[in-house]
Order: structure tokens, then sequence, then C-alpha cells
């Protein structure tokens, strides 16, 4: 039997719609993609439940340390905002990657140059990771119309793409390799990719059917205290000792505004069942 029933035909089958797939590119993919991946799939997961795999959030480096962990001073920072590090393996950027990609999302404008120079007909999807937040300022209030989610997804991007030369790329548009920085140091880049990451993961997460309205990402702060600790890392290679960590990171010394936050309380609105 071939599957076609007694007229002949062949009988509907039911599909699952292919998920939006954004990715993050960096150089190492061990720290800045990696915290933007981890720090990304929990604020999805906080937001859109199980239909967070309506969205799939990877990343890739250009010169990956495949095949390690996520540096262990990144993995200490995105615990502290909520994000989860576990199980992430770094792997190295292929061409197949971007080509799938409805979105790429590179951490400086070197890295989009090397995604381009790997993939030319990508450029109309590919933009720096504050670049791309800095386009959704551009656009109007419309929102993408289509019928189906991805379908609106890709209408943002190609929004994007179309705002873009009316913006003149800048040194700021680049977040800087942490490698070699103190805990701290790693606590502000992953708090710059915080910055930008979830507001452009906030904008199709609106777009998603579940969602009732526009979703509006509260500021994100690292945690005012972490639960594991940090002598096993050095100030300039993972893996060795340190000793204590910085007051950024401290709750002795943590002030006002610095509780930690979870991310399933920023402007979740699921649609009700009668909708």
């Amino acid at each position: 039997m071939d599957g076609r029933d007694q007229t002949g035909t062949v009988p509907d089958q039911e599909t699952t719609p292919a998920p939006v797939t954004v990715l993050l590119v960096c150089t190492g993919n061990i720290c800045r993609s990696a915290m933007g991946e981890g720090l990304g799939r929990s604020y999805l997961r906080g937001l859109l439940g199980e239909a967070a795999t309506d969205i799939r959030l990877v990343s890739a480096g250009t010169r990956a340390v495949a095949g390690s962990a996520m540096h262990p001073r990144s993995a200490l920072v995105i615990s502290g905002f909520g994000g989860d590090p576990e199980g992430f393996v770094a792997r190295q950027l292929e061409p197949w990657m971007v080509t799938e990609a409805d979105l790429v999302l590179t951490l400086t404008r070197d890295h989009r140059r090397e995604v381009l120079e790997l993939v030319p007909r990508a450029l109309a999807r590919t933009f720096t990771l504050r670049e791309a937040a800095a386009l959704l300022g551009a656009l109007g209030e419309g929102q993408p119309q289509a019928a189906e989610f991805a379908d609106r997804a890709r209408g943002l991007v190609a929004a994007l793409a179309a705002a873009r030369p009316g913006r003149r790329g800048e040194d700021g548009d680049d977040i800087a390799d942490p490698i070699g920085r103190s805990l701290e140091g790693h606590e502000e880049v992953g708090q710059a990719v915080a910055d930008a990451l979830l507001p452009v993961l906030a904008a199709l997460i609106s777009l998603h059917p579940d969602i009732d309205e526009d979703v509006e990402p509260a500021p994100v702060r690292i945690a005012a205290h972490l639960d594991r600790g940090v002598d096993d890392v050095a100030p300039d290679e993972p893996g060795a000792g340190n000793g204590s960590l910085p007051p950024a990171l401290d709750h002795r010394s943590a002030g006002p505004g610095r509780a930690r936050r979870a991310f399933g309380a920023f402007g979740r609105r699921r649609r009700s069942s009668g909708s």
C-alpha cells in the first residue's frame, strides 16, 4: 500500500511547521553567542512555554572551540540572569547553518562580514545583534501580515533589512570578546548581549499566535546572589583558580535593583482559549 485511499488520492497529512531559526555568531562560541543562546532559550520558554519550540535559537563560532562547554565565567553569568548553561556544546560555523537560518545575528561587524563571505545571499537576513535591535526602532507600528507565524517572522526580518540603508554602522555595533577578562567583564558582556537580544526576541514573540499583544521586555539584571562558586575560574584562563566574586556579583555588596528577575515575568500575554 502506498498510502492512497480508495479514491486513489493521498490523504492530507498533518505536518509540523518548521521553526523560525535564529543563529547567533561570535568567534569561539563559548562566551558571547553561547550566553545569547542560553539566555534567549530561557527567555523564550518563559514567555511561550511549550510553543517556544516555534523559535529555534542556535549559535556557532567563526573559529569555534568546537566541542567545548561554555566558558565557566560566561556560564556563571547567564545562570545569574536566569539562563541555563547546561549541556551547551560549541560548534564551528558552517555555510549550511547560515543558509537554513531565518535571521543571523552576529556579535561584531567582522563576524557579519565572515558570515557573508560564506553565504553572500544571506545579506538581507544578517545583522549585528546591536544593529538589529536599533533597527527595530525604525519600524512602523504595523505588524507583518501573514497567515503563518514563520511568514510573519520573515516579514519582520525583511522590514529590518529595508530599514538598514537609513542607518550608519558604527563601532558601538560591536560587542567585545570577554576572553581574558574578569568575571565582572563577562557580566558586562552578558548584560550587553541581553540588552540587545531580548528586544529582538520580543519582537518575534509578539508575532506568535499565542500572544495577545506586543511583548515589552523589562530590563534584565544579574542576580544579587549566585548559587555556584567560581573558585575554579582564573582571571585569564578557563578552568584555573580565582577565589572570590567581584563586587558586581557578591550579594554582600549588591545595591538596590540587583535582585534576580525571572524571565517568565516579562510581558507574557497568552491568548485565551476562546480567542
